[in-house]
């Protein structure tokens, strides 16, 4: 059984590798789609009579499929033996293999993160399906936090399907949480941020947090349950503090000392998963 169990596990962080590589493309890519959406909304509410306008003749297609990935200073194209992943990092030396650009320690490390995540949760949670469903909330969630730390965005189209799959993957049980408690929890989980952003605001004047977060904290309560949201919320408070002290002290504050509050939710949210809500009870000392 433990045999079967690690071959399933060893599988599943190869598939983990793979998605860690796609991944890192719908980190870099998604936000700049949304950029050229925006754009391109602009544009069409700034033409006469609210036409779209039209797109330039040479513009290139741009989404998670195409163009193919390129190094960002020589335009060197990857070929598929350099995309494999950790592996063609490692037999490039980190390098592109054209211009010889360091290429960034990210790539593998989120590549591995998620190979490790996805090999956790098959060896953890009772059931294929249900490991594969914990197996995506990983993965959706890990691009989220660093989406979120590059740009200070929590695109929609990554957060709803996470609130969404939340809520079936209560009916379908592979969260063990009731969905009576999964709807209250993505209710609670938006209206208490909501709440506190709107208190924030009117008694400062400034803007603490963004509507991505309030979804997120969504998408958690409908995962783990209304029960949850406290410990998570207080231990992605104590992650916070830990990062901004030590970014105060390196200088490594963004202009203005802003550091989104979505990679903080995210490190709470993979503590809930793996340790469960009431460990983050016991780390904060309640």
């Amino acid at each position: 059984m433990l045999v079967s169990q690690g071959v399933d596990a060893a599988l599943a962080g190869l598939l983990g590798l793979l998605i860690g590589s796609f991944l890192n493309v719908v980190i870099y890519r998604l936000p700049k789609m949304l950029e050229r959406q925006w754009a391109a909304d602009c544009a069409t509410l700034q033409t006469d009579g609210g036409s779209p306008a039209a797109p330039a003749a040479d513009a290139e297609p741009f989404n998670l499929m195409v163009p193919h990935s390129r190094c960002q200073k020589c335009g060197h194209v990857i070929r598929w033996y350099e995309n494999i992943p950790v592996l063609s990092y490692l037999a490039l030396r980190g390098k592109c293999s054209s211009c010889k650009t360091p290429i960034g320690m990210r790539y593998p490390v989120v590549e591995i993160v998620t190979g490790a995540l996805f090999a956790w949760c098959v060896w953890h949670m009772p059931g294929q399906y249900a490991a594969l469903a914990w197996c995506a909330f990983a993965a959706v969630l890990l691009a989220l936090a660093l989406i979120d730390w590059d740009t200070t965005l929590l695109p929609d189209d990554l957060t709803l399907p996470l609130l969404w799959a939340g809520l079936l993957a209560s009916i379908a049980g592979f969260t063990n949480v009731s969905l009576a408690n999964a709807v209250w929890g993505a209710v609670a989980g938006y209206l208490s941020l909501w709440a506190i952003y709107w208190l924030f605001k009117l008694t400062t004047g400034k803007e603490g947090m963004g509507y991505g977060d309030f979804k997120l904290f969504a998408a958690f309560g409908a995962w783990f349950g209304w029960q949850a949201l406290i410990p998570i919320i207080l231990m992605a408070s104590v992650i916070g503090v830990v990062v901004g002290l030590a970014l105060k002290f390196n200088n490594g504050l963004r202009e203005g000392g802003y550091v989104p509050f979505g990679p903080f939710l995210a490190g709470a949210g993979f503590t809930a998963m793996i340790f469960g809500p009431n460990a983050i009870l016991r780390v904060v000392g309640l």
